[in-house]
């Protein structure tokens, strides 16, 4: 990223985003006056190159919804479609993405989740919002992190900082019930025109699937 007010760097971040050091961590959403937490972690070298290296074709990607508990055989099901390579680092990625599933659903106390394995090539989502939601997880696995900043819905925060790759993100949305809201906002990186693939996690809590679109 080119823009000089995108902080790589999470040092400054906005009061109400609150960085942990370990996956139990991601519970302090619920704390007062948290309006994010991070997870902020290095990924292991060797899993970063071969995920980043990787052809888009082989990279797994759906949106569906399902129990917690049947997250690991899904996306099992999903890189075998894809055709990611059967290794050491799929393992990793799978054994990742079940894990964040199962921590997530606990902290949100949720029976269903809403799971999205999103490939974005495109400026999806490149203006500054808040989703409505509860709240959700995001975690970029492949390419620019989530970019947030404190600000007026409709208009770019002042200071702009982005999450480190494969460090996950729980964001409070608009159905958080929230008063006054923190002013936080969101959004991809735009990325149209760089040839970066990005790979990302999202799950949202869902209460009963037959109400869902």
């Amino acid at each position: 990223m080119h823009d000089s007010t995108v902080h790589t760097l999470l040092q400054g971040a906005p009061v109400g985003v609150q960085q942990v050091d370990d996956i139990e961590g991601l519970s302090a959403i619920h704390h007062p006056g948290n309006a994010a937490v991070i997870w902020h972690r290095h990924p292991l070298k060797s899993f970063q190159n071969w995920i980043d290296t990787l052809p888009p074709e082989n990279l797994p990607s759906a949106r569906i919804i399902l129990r917690p508990d049947g997250v690991r055989d899904a996306v099992t099901h999903l890189c075998d479609r894809a055709g990611t390579p059967d290794c050491a680092n799929r393992t990793r990625l799978i054994d990742d993405i079940a894990a964040l599933s199962d921590i997530f659903a606990s902290t949100m106390r949720a029976r269903w989740l809403r799971l999205r394995l999103d490939l974005v090539t495109t400026n999806a989502c490149r203006k500054f919002h808040v989703d409505a939601v509860q709240a959700r997880l995001v975690c970029t696995y492949r390419g620019t992190g989530t970019q947030y900043g404190t600000g007026q819905t409709g208009s770019d925060p002042d200071r702009v900082f982005t999450v480190p790759a494969s460090s996950p993100i729980i964001l409070r949305g608009t159905r958080w019930p929230e008063h006054p809201a923190s002013g936080l906002l969101h959004r991809s990186p735009p990325i149209e025109g760089t040839g970066e693939t990005r790979l990302l996690l999202v799950l949202d809590p869902v209460d009963e699937p037959e109400d869902e679109i």
